[in-house]
């Protein structure tokens, strides 16, 4: 049965986040051969729009008010809710980010519908639409269809593949008129603390340094390696407490959850809070001096040595690779 999906296009620094093409991916299946309406909230984002039927949307609603020109659940959900007045979809879906963690609980109360999220695949199978999500930490999955009401995902970022981008397609962009009011919290100031360059949540290629990097500067051959890879650099809780790098960077059960193709684990011991954040990366190479590291049961690749001594080396050979590439 084919269906009207929304899919929140969701924004960063003015330009579309990867998951939100992800997101549109996810958003076809649902629609199993209906619609996909990409949803733009924000200001003077209208110029998005397109850039999200080129990813498989069919046409996009926007809406645009300076009350939304940072993120807010009150602005947010006003602004979405008003969109699934108008549109009366069968689906809506969102990226599992931090901006979507915090939105999605209060629009599934607000419409007093259920909630799939952290979804890490979506199929339809036996006229159902049948989604995958990890639980116990990442030790096992549940599938989970939604049996009444609006279907409801939202998606783990780097999971499901995007549809490859069609600069020919084109489709109806709209822009819908939402009083935004009463809002409860005012942002005046966004103070960032994340490290420049890539995405760690979106990230292709994750560097992630543990207590045995043993000091702030002990990061530094792990972000020349990051940069090398094209990557990110994460860390531990570990590292984390003992003020080698900022909690922003953190993986693991209390921090962000990554799914790279790459994972690159220097000077982290395994402990399972940890893994929960990066076991179901696609390529897992752990460097650990301690043979007997927790971390090499879940590793495709085991270095045993001093990553001082192992990174560096790490880190030329790639760069010889990139020259002969």
């Amino acid at each position: 049965m084919t269906k009207k999906v929304l899919v929140l296009g969701e924004t960063r620094d003015g330009s579309l986040r990867n998951v939100s093409f992800e997101a549109i991916a996810a958003g076809k299946t649902v629609a199993d051969g209906g619609e996909v309406v990409g949803v733009l909230v924000g200001e003077n984002v209208s110029a998005l729009a397109m850039e999200l039927v080129q990813y498989g949307a069919d046409r996009v609603v926007v809406v645009e008010d300076e009350k939304l020109s940072q993120y807010t659940s009150d602005g947010y959900a006003q602004a979405i809710l008003a969109v699934l007045e108008k549109e009366s979809p069968e689906g809506l879906v969102l990226g599992h980010t931090s901006l979507g963690k915090d939105l999605s609980p209060r629009i599934a109360a607000k419409l007093a519908s259920g909630l799939i999220s952290d979804a890490t695949a979506v199929e339809v199978a036996g006229g159902n639409v049948v989604f995958t999500r990890p639980i116990y930490s990442g030790k096992a999955f549940e599938k989970k269809i939604v049996t009444d009401g609006i279907i409801f995902a939202t998606v783990r970022p780097n999971n499901i593949a995007p549809l490859t981008k069609d600069e020919s397609r084109t489709g109806e962009v709209a822009s819908l008129s939402v009083e935004i009011k009463d809002l409860r919290a005012i942002i005046k100031e966004v103070v960032r603390k994340a490290s420049e360059g890539v995405d760690l949540s979106e990230a292709k290629v994750v560097i992630s340094g543990g207590r045995g990097v043993k000091s702030e500067a002990g990061f530094e051959p792990l972000k020349e390696l990051a940069k090398v890879l094209g990557g990110a650099v994460g860390a531990s809780r570990g590292a984390c407490d003992a003020d080698y790098c900022d909690y922003s960077l953190q993986i693991g059960q209390t921090g962000k959850v990554v799914t790279p193709d790459l994972y690159i684990a220097c000077g982290i011991s395994g402990a399972i809070q940890h893994l929960a954040g990066m076991s179901n990366s696609k390529v897992i190479v752990a460097i650990n001096k301690d043979p007997e590291a927790n971390i090499f049961k879940v590793a495709d690749y085991g270095i045993v040595g001093d990553l001082f001594e192992v990174v560096p080396l790490l880190t030329e050979e790639f760069k010889k690779l990139k020259v002969h590439s």
